[in-house]
């Protein structure tokens, strides 16, 4: 019997339908057992990847499919805010998340190790065999709060509530049970004599759970993790273990590392009983924790703690938990051991073993990768009989976003219901489009690859810069402040701190991903300020054109580029022209070509009405609009001609048309003969650059090693951004 889907996740079938099976031993969207390649010892899976491509989508997914089949805790790590009270429960105790919420899976959040082990408590608690014995009381005794903080008390017996209702430890209103719980704890705080501090709210936590719960066996188990405190080995000099439990964790450092172990080993010997040998034999599925964002703090102490304990060579809880987590970026120098696979590579066997003690030897790192051309035809099929699309759309998105998942499918769904609702959809108007809730869908993805407003905003300008150093000139120049640093600072710092580039030289572009770079360079044309606006797109051009105009010759080609993206093409054309025929030096040839593709990458100002320009390229660059330049010579017209041919087929959301390449490569051949010592090196671009505009690859300069991909100049047609 298969299950019911949801929306399908083009690519990712090898993670969901291949390795999950094999880890659960239960097929993803059939009621079957699946054969099992771990025994024994699992690795946990850490998938990983840039903003928006698809980690949350893949767990969301793993959620709806698996929820009610087998023991299932959904789990999100958020970053800790002091400001903020901590995160509302995502639903009712043994209920953590709503796979029929609108939009799929919900997961619980919490913000630190304990709110995240109680919450994966709550998830697997009820389809468990056992409820926790041993770690809920650990629960409750580090959860003590500050005497006197009723914030503190209500959230810590709000958890104990819905732990207790989870582990069928208590039944009733979960409000009810929250309020039984403070106030008996504060009833025992007030007949204490000594000092009222956090450690008698330990005491009187404890002392309630012991009367409820009688927790005797726990005890023994948390006795023996504890050193022996007298040179004659009386145990009892310990005192309760729990309360000790408790002090360790709140008294921080080392104290409370040795308190998280002691809570992670608790909570994998509970997992450990639940799924002993019986479940084994009768093939049971396995327990699975879905961890989203495990590269904040609540989610990298849970990953650090359960690896370091599955590494401990003595360990005998061979507990068969399935882990799968998400990480923002790429697993890094600190995971050496990590075992890394491809998805291809997951479909049969993974070939995973552990190898050596090394915690992160544990780990199996599965990158997500862009989504292809052929996956971006599926995303493209009208959901009613419409108007035909554009045959080379797909394409177009492809050539847009590489195969960005998130931007992929937010320009595929707008695409079909702009087409559904009459529209004619182009390549050249996906970027145009408006997303499911009104908004543009530049801005509605920009808000969720760039989550902070304020960086969002500052990169929206600076994006038009070409590197860090004109970025900086810029934020001076429209005076824009950072929090602490330059602004052009603090934006590098917050593109580096969410995954998308590294830190680079100040050479390097400011904005390093060709996807990111479009979306904010046309969410700036988007919402341009009036032309006498210093922030207008007009002024800012002018200033960046300034700017690289003091460097002189390094200068020239970023100071024709910010020229072009204000719409004089007649001035860039004049100065290619008079370098043309004043130049005679022969390796002047591969810096006039490098100027004019790089000119031609230029950002295409506001169109009318918003603006004054109007796209005419694609007549003047096959010489429609001759007559107009009547005036100019020959070669003049020649070069007018090629640079907007080259400025057309730069587009990055553009299919190349084949009259464009064609011309590009004639006119080329016409300049050729008429210089005298460039036309070996303009007769090689007239062969090459038709075929690399084809097939939108850089443009090759003759005479300069690996170019194009000069420092600060991008390497890629439509580069640093349309």
């Amino acid at each position: 019997m298969r299950m019911t889907e949801g929306p399908p996740l083009y690519g990712r079938d090898p993670l969901l339908r291949s390795l999950l099976p094999r880890l659960t031993g239960l097929a993803f969207d059939e009621r079957v057992r699946a054969a099992r390649e771990f025994h024994g010892d699992l690795p946990v899976v850490l998938v990983t990847g840039r903003h928006g491509m698809g980690r949350s989508a893949v767990l969301r997914s793993l959620a709806e499919h698996y929820a009610g089949r087998l023991p299932l805790a959904y789990v999100r790590a958020v970053p800790p805010d002091p400001d903020l009270p901590p995160p509302a429960p995502a639903g009712p105790a043994g209920a953590p998340f709503a796979p029929d919420a609108p939009g799929g899976a919900s997961p619980a959040v919490a913000s630190t190790f304990v709110e995240l082990l109680a919450e994966v408590v709550c998830g697997l608690g009820p389809e468990l065999r056992r409820h926790f014995p041993v770690l809920v009381p650990g629960l409750f005794a580090v959860s003590a709060w500050e005497y006197d903080n009723a914030g503190q008390r209500d959230a810590a017996c709000l958890r104990y509530a819905r732990l207790l209702l989870a582990c069928r430890l208590a039944a009733g209103d979960e409000a009810r049970l929250r309020q039984s719980w403070a106030t008996a704890v504060d009833q025992r705080l007030a007949r204490v004599s000594g000092p009222r501090d956090q450690a008698a709210v330990t005491a009187a936590v404890v002392a309630e759970y012991a009367e409820r719960h009688r927790p005797d066996a726990a005890r023994a188990w948390y006795r023996e993790r504890f050193p022996e405190q007298s040179a004659e080995g009386d145990a009892g000099a310990l005192g309760d273990p729990l309360e000790l439990l408790g002090e360790w964790f709140h008294q921080g450092g080392d104290y409370r590392h040795a308190a998280e172990q002691t809570l992670m080993a608790a909570f994998l010997h509970d997992v450990a009983s639940s799924y002993g040998r019986l479940q084994r034999w009768n093939r049971e599925p396995r327990p699975l924790v879905l961890l989203d964002d495990a590269h904040c703090a609540a989610g990298l102490t849970f990953l650090d703690l359960l690896l370091e304990h599955r590494a401990q060579p003595g360990r005998t809880d061979r507990e068969e938990l399935v882990v799968v987590a998400t990480r923002l970026g790429d697993v890094l120098d600190e995971a050496p051991a990590a075992v890394r696979r491809t998805l291809p590579d997951l479909v049969k066997s993974t070939g995973w073993k552990r190898a050596g003690l090394e915690p992160s030897a544990g780990l199996l790192a599965v990158p997500l990768t862009p989504l292809s051309r052929d996956d971006i035809l599926l995303l493209l099929v009208p959901r009613h009989r419409s108007r035909p699309l554009h045959p080379y759309l797909a394409s177009a998105v492809h050539s847009l976003t590489g195969g960005h998942p998130a931007a992929t499918t937010a320009l595929c769904s707008a695409a079909l219901r702009a087409t559904e609702q009459g529209a004619s959809v182009r390549p050249g108007d996906l970027l145009r489009l408006d997303a499911e809730d009104g908004r543009p869908v530049t801005e509605a993805l920009l808000l969720r690859l760039l989550p902070d407003r304020r960086q969002r905003d500052r990169l929206t300008v600076l994006s038009l810069a070409r590197d860090s150093t004109a970025a900086e000139a810029l934020a001076a120049h429209l005076k824009l402040e950072g929090p602490d640093q330059l602004a052009a600072n603090s934006a590098a710092d917050y593109l580096e701190e969410q995954q998308w580039q590294p830190l680079t030289h100040p050479d390097a572009p400011l904005v390093g991903d060709p996807l990111l770079q479009t979306l904010l360079v046309h969410e700036a044309r988007r919402s341009a300020r009036p032309p006498d606006d210093d922030r207008s797109w007009q002024g800012i051009h002018r200033f960046l054109r300034a700017h690289h105009a003091q460097r002189g010759e390094d200068g020239e080609a970023d100071a024709l580029r910010h020229t072009l993206a204000t719409g004089n093409a007649k001035l860039v054309v004049a100065a290619l022209t008079e370098e043309f025929r004043s130049e005679q030096d022969e390796q002047a040839a591969a810096h006039w070509l490098t100027c004019l593709w790089y000119a031609a990458t230029a950002p295409t100002p506001p169109t009318e009405p918003d603006g004054d320009w109007t796209d005419e390229r694609l007549p003047v660059a096959l010489g429609a609009h001759d007559g107009r330049y009547a005036d100019l010579h020959e070669i003049e017209r020649c070069v007018n001609r090629l640079l907007h041919a080259l400025w057309q087929v730069s587009e990055p959301d553009t299919e190349p048309d084949r009259d464009l390449c064609k011309a590009v490569g004639e006119e080329l051949a016409y300049l050729s003969p008429r210089h005298p010592t460039w036309h070996a090196v303009l007769g090689q671009a007239a062969r090459t650059w038709p075929v690399a505009a084809r097939k939108k690859q850089p443009f090759p300069v003759p005479g300069v090693p690996g170019a194009p991909g000069t420092p600060g100049i991008p390497g890629v047609p439509g580069a640093p951004g349309q």
